[in-house]
């Protein structure tokens, strides 16, 4: 009898697990963007198996950080925006945002840059592949609901493993990846260290703290549910540092091993084609698509919340356009004009890359200080303030990513 009701009772936790499963995938999946990847495989051409090891620390930054994006989520209702204008006044949340959302517009436009690179090496020009894609994903966030547009993601989620395929097909040695992820070798050097900020600095992001606050009050769960949620945030964690470890293996195999260096991701597609075959460079630039798409449409979602909850906007993909206005015009507005520039010929794309990196380093610290001071306010979180534990871990964490984020800053302009 006992037993029974132990079976039954785990079968009854792992369909709320099912139910509950996506905000954390999905926020840890789009880390590996156009972005991500271009980041992982330059690392991966450049270090070969070497620099695996920066994906174990990059790991628990982006769990530590997501789970009290969520917790705050689950225990206040609000979204991190909301609570930051609350509590800072209004000057400084105007100054914040509209910070945060030109960093967003270049953010989106890198995506939809990510979508014509990996089509080009399908030769479909960027005229065709752009545009329909940014209609794809317009109709599905402003014609669908939460709970197709939350399906959708994660089957893009579970797609981004492709790269597993690609990585075995350069033919990986095993043994020399083990020594390098157990006994790391670091380099005092400009450009190894430039790029170890690179990796850890792709994990996480501004606007990363606003979607996964915003979903998780958007998928209306509660206390009962942190448990689950917690599990969804390390499960998409550890989703994401697959990927990019296999990224990292599928170049260091390949393009390392052959003295090839690349600037972005679609030239490690290209690349591959004569070292692992046409079907690897054709998963590698599918992956890519696969990913810059499912950026494109998370990150002007992530950037229309936090506005609209930091002006007092409604908002929500669940919400008809008549119902939230302001959250809509802004998701199109945030593609309309990434798609234009795309299409501008010879476009400064690096130019902008780079000024949109720069921005999220400048605005990161702000976000993540915000983040720690209201998450250990009593009148805020009642119980669930951070532990004495999740604070050293958390402080440590911020200090980090600060110290990364101003090396970058200062880096960028040498």
């Amino acid at each position: 009898m006992v037993t029974k009701l132990r079976k039954k009772s785990f079968w009854k936790q792992i369909a709320i697990f099912f139910a509950i499963l996506g905000p954390g995938i999905i926020t840890g999946s789009v880390d590996n963007d156009a972005g991500g990847i271009t980041t992982y495989s330059v690392a991966g051409a450049l270090y070969g198996y070497k620099i695996l090891w920066t994906l174990i620390p990059a790991f628990f930054v982006l769990v530590i950080i997501q789970e009290m994006n969520a917790r705050m989520g689950i225990v206040t209702g609000k979204g991190l925006a909301d609570l930051i204008r609350e509590n800072s006044g209004v000057k400084t949340t105007f100054f914040i945002f509209l910070g945060l959302l030109l960093a967003d517009i270049g953010n989106t436009t890198t995506e939809f840059a990510g979508v014509a690179g990996s089509m080009h090496v399908f030769g479909i020009s960027k005229y065709i592949s752009v545009p329909l894609s940014a209609i794809a994903v317009w109709f599905l966030v402003v014609k669908g609901n939460y709970r197709i547009a939350e399906r959708v993601f994660l089957f893009f989620s579970l797609f981004l493993l492709i790269y597993v395929v690609s990585a075995f097909m350069g033919k990986p040695q095993w043994s020399e990846i083990g020594r390098a992820v157990v006994k790391p070798e670091i380099k005092l050097n400009f450009a190894y260290i430039a790029i170890i900020i690179g990796i850890v600095g792709t994990t996480i992001a501004p606007w990363m703290q606003f979607y996964m606050q915003s979903s998780v009050i958007e998928k209306g769960l509660k206390i009962k549910d942190l448990k689950y949620t917690v599990w969804d945030v390390v499960i998409g964690s550890v989703l994401t540092v697959v990927v990019a470890f296999f990224i990292i293996v599928a170049c260091a195999s390949t393009l390392n091993k052959n003295g090839i260096n690349i600037v972005e991701a679609k030239d490690a597609a290209l690349a591959l084609k004569p070292l692992a075959g046409s079907f690897a460079s054709m998963i590698f630039a599918f992956g890519l698509f696969i990913a810059s798409v499912f950026s494109a449409a998370i990150l002007p979602i992530a950037a229309s919340f936090y506005i609209c909850e930091a002006f007092g906007f409604e908002a929500g993909i669940d919400k008809k356009w008549n119902e939230a206005p302001q959250f809509y015009y802004l998701f199109t507005t945030i593609i309309f004009i990434a798609v234009c520039v795309i299409l501008i010929p010879n476009a400064p794309l690096i130019v902008i890359t780079l000024w949109s990196q720069v921005a999220n380093g400048v605005f990161l610290p702000v976000v993540l200080v915000c983040m720690i001071i209201l998450i250990n306010k009593k009148e805020i979180m009642g119980v669930h303030v951070n532990k004495p534990f999740y604070n050293i871990v958390g402080v440590t964490a911020v200090v980090i990513l600060v110290m990364l984020s101003l090396t970058l800053l200062v880096m960028s302009f040498f």
